[in-house]
């Protein structure tokens, strides 16, 4: 396990850094990055709110990492709280406002389609963040989306042991909708299929923590509180809604949950033993990458000197970087989220589980 953490921190670190250096010597705007106004606008559109990370994480990093780079653009920003019209419309004002780039992560992908093809037409590049939008984007930045479902499913037969070809499993996968969900799924079983029973999957609407919530009563009520030996849950927030249901039933000892975003309630939730681990995206190259797609692509600079690697969308070749994600469970929390600087040992050992943060050496 620790090989692999730092094989893949290694390669985090490798593409941060090539993205940094991509950028060096592009501190002015092009001439025509601005139409004409002189200055470069670049709209940063979120999904939702729901997911702790959009807005403490990716908006101020992503914020800081345009500007470091083109200290003169000015970067609108807008959250669709998981509506996929009111981030139409979020598009829609950007391209009447002629932006220079858009950074979306699209609600819908599908959905949003129509409105990327929109952008396209008015000149106006749209870089795919986090979630690949369907219709002909610019770029994308991203983390490889299967090889977290294949991080978290291994993770959870390790958890199981060797009985787990006997034992029975929940899944609590993401929002279909959101094409990263499906890669998650894709990854998971490719590791899990056959190697487990799979009792009751559920794809989960705007991945809502009070529909993992509800469905995970649900599966409990048709399978069987003593029946249910693993947990995927494709995030945090969707672990948090199932681990909050089988705590209802009373089910003891809890049996591993998987989740992903490296949340803090969830990282504490994995100290004292509740969740079993979370898949680490370090945001930071995320942002980084996502940033100097932005303004080069605001600029009208060729993508290829930020991308690392390339998808296909649409039939077409897209300019990419993916990114490598890290599993986290109790054993490896300080020599990757604390070492990152993400949370320091005091923040994730509040009162509440600091005898937790003494039995897994944290303390």
């Amino acid at each position: 396990m620790k090989a692999r953490i730092r094989d893949a921190a290694t390669a985090v670190t490798a593409v941060s850094t090539v993205v940094v250096l991509s950028a060096c010597g592009a501190d002015e705007p092009s001439d025509d990055a601005s139409g004409g106004s002189g200055a470069t606008t670049i709209a940063l559109l979120l999904p939702d709110s729901t997911t702790a990370r959009w807005e403490t994480r990716d908006r101020p990093m992503l914020e800081r990492q345009i500007k470091e780079r083109c200290a003169d653009c000015e970067v609108e920003h807008g959250n669709a709280k998981g509506d996929v019209a009111a981030q139409q419309e979020q598009m829609e004002s950007m391209i009447t406002r002629g932006v220079d780039a858009i950074v979306l992560a699209a609600v819908d992908s599908r959905a949003l389609a129509g409105s990327v093809g929109k952008a396209a037409e008015a000149g106006i590049p749209v870089i795919a963040y986090d979630r690949l939008s369907e219709g002909p984007v610019s770029g994308y930045a991203s983390f490889d989306g299967e090889e977290v479902g294949r991080l978290q499913g291994e993770a959870l037969l390790t958890a199981m042991g060797n009985g787990a070809a006997h034992q029975q499993i929940v899944m609590m996968n993401g929002d279909l909708s959101d094409p990263n969900a499906v890669a998650f799924k894709k990854g998971a079983l490719s590791v899990l299929g056959g190697r487990v029973k799979i009792g009751k999957e559920y794809d989960t609407a705007q991945w809502r923590t009070e529909t993992a919530n509800m469905n995970m009563s649900s599966a409990i009520a048709s399978l069987g509180a003593e029946s249910i030996d693993g947990v995927y849950a494709a995030n945090d927030g969707l672990a948090a809604g199932s681990i909050a249901a089988l705590k209802a039933n009373k089910i003891e000892p809890l049996p591993p949950v998987t989740g992903q975003d490296a949340e803090l309630r969830a990282v504490q939730r994995i100290v004292t033993g509740d969740q079993y681990m979370t898949v680490y995206k370090p945001f930071a190259p995320e942002a980084s990458a996502g940033a100097a797609m932005a303004v080069a692509a605001a600029r009208g600079e060729n993508l290829d000197q930020v991308a690392t690697d390339t998808v296909t969308t649409d039939g077409r070749t897209v300019p990419a970087v993916k990114l490598t994600p890290i599993p986290v469970t109790a054993d490896t929390i300080e020599e990757t989220l604390v070492k990152d600087g993400v949370y320091t040992v005091e923040q994730i050992c509040s009162p509440a589980v600091r005898a937790a943060c003494q039995k897994v050496g944290l303390t």
